[in-house]
C-alpha cells in the first residue's frame, strides 16, 4: 500500500517508516522544513507544517496514500522547554490532527491510524482499566488537563470521520532508544542523580512500551481492517513501588529516596506525583485480540534501563 507517515523524524515514527518498507509498503515521510536533515530513508520525503492547513494539504495530496499514520508530537522540547512541548503538542492533537484528517480525505486515502497515549484515564475503578475508562478531562492540573482534553479532541476527530476508517494507538509509557528512559534520557538522568524519590505508598500503576513493540503496532494496525481505539502496552502493569527500584537497580544508581506523599507534588511536580501515587494501569486484551498483536516485550522488567 501507499502509506505516508506525518511525524517520521520522531521516536515512532523513524523506525516505522523502515518497517513499512520492510514490508512491502511504499513509503513517503512528511518531515517540517527543519526537520528535512534527519528523515528517514523512504520512497519520498514531503515536506509541510501540520499547523500550515494549505501546505498540508498539497503534501499529502502529492503523496496519494491509501493510509495516512500520524505520529507527531512536539515532545522532543521536553529538556528544554517543558512547557512549549506539552502546549504545541497540545495543539498538534487538535489542530494539526483536524488538518490532517482533512487533507487524508482531500487525498483520497481511506484509513488513518494516529497515536494516543494509554494513561489519561481518569484515577477511578479498576487500577488496570480498558479503552472505556473515562479521560481524565477534570484532572485538578491545569497543565494536565489541557493535555488530556487535547487527546480525547484527537480521538473524536479520528473515530467520528465517516469516510475514514480510524485507529487510535493508545501507546503506554515508552522506553528505549530517544526515549525518557534510554540512557542519556531525562528520566534516567533523574533517577542516576537521585532526583526521583518514592512517595509513600507509590501505588501509581504504569503500563510500559517499548519503541519496537510501538512500531509494530503501528505496522498491525496499517494492515488491519478494524477500527476503534485501542491500549497498546506491555503485559506487566507495575506500581512504582515495583518498577522505580528495579529501574534504579538497572542502571546502577541509588536506591531511590521515600518522601511524604503529600510533598510529592511540590518536589515532582502535579504529573509525576500523579504517575508514582494514583495514575491506572491500562490493558492490552483489545488489541491483541483486534490487531492480533503481541508485544514482543511482555515485561517492562526484561528491558527497561539496559539499553
Amino acid at each position: 500500500m501507499r502509506v505516508l507517515v506525518a511525524g517520521a523524524t520522531g521516536v515512532v515514527g523513524h523506525p516505522l517508516v523502515g518497517a513499512l518498507r520492510a514490508r512491502g509498503h511504499q513509503v513517503s515521510a512528511l518531515v517540517r522544513q527543519g526537520s528535512r536533515a534527519r528523515a528517514p530513508e523512504a520512497d519520498d520525503v514531503v515536506v509541510a507544517d501540520a499547523l500550515d492547513r494549505q501546505a498540508l494539504l498539497s503534501a499529502v495530496s502529492a503523496a496519494r496514500p491509501e493510509v495516512v499514520v500520524h505520529q507527531m508530537s512536539a515532545l522532543r522540547l521536553l529538556r528544554d522547554d517543558p512547557a512549549g512541548a506539552f502546549a504545541l503538542t497540545a495543539r498538534l492533537r487538535t489542530e494539526g490532527t483536524a488538518n490532517l484528517v482533512a487533507a487524508a480525505r482531500a487525498a483520497g486515502a481511506r484509513r488513518l491510524v494516529v497515536q494516543s497515549i494509554a494513561f489519561a484515564a481518569a484515577p477511578a475503578g479498576n487500577p488496570v482499566v480498558d479503552e472505556d475508562a473515562p479521560l481524565y478531562v477534570d484532572a485538578p492540573d491545569p497543565g494536565w488537563a489541557a493535555t488530556v482534553r487535547a487527546v480525547a479532541e484527537l480521538e473524536r476527530l479520528v473515530l467520528g470521520s465517516e469516510d475514514l476508517a480510524g485507529v487510535v494507538l493508545r501507546y503506554g509509557t515508552l522506553y528505549g532508544p530517544r526515549t525518557a528512559y534510554a540512557r542519556n534520557g531525562g528520566t534516567t538522568q533523574a533517577v542516576l542523580a537521585g532526583r526521583l524519590p518514592l512517595p509513600e505508598g507509590a501505588s501509581g500503576i504504569t503500563s510500559f512500551l517499548h519503541v519496537e513493540d510501538a512500531v509494530g503496532a503501528a505496522v498491525a494496525a496499517v494492515e488491519s481492517d478494524v477500527t476503534g481505539a485501542f491500549h497498546v502496552t506491555d503485559d506487566d502493569p507495575a506500581p512504582a513501588a515495583q518498577w522505580l527500584p528495579h529501574y534504579a537497580r538497572t542502571l546502577a544508581g541509588p536506591s531511590p529516596r521515600t518522601i511524604p506523599a503529600a510533598l510529592a507534588p511540590r518536589l515532582l511536580g502535579w504529573f509525576m506525583a500523579h504517575q508514582l501515587t494514583a495514575a491506572h494501569g491500562a490493558a492490552n486484551d483489545r488489541a491483541r485480540t483486534a490487531l492480533g498483536w503481541k508485544p514482543l516485550r511482555p515485561s517492562w522488567r526484561d528491558g527497561l534501563g539496559e539499553e
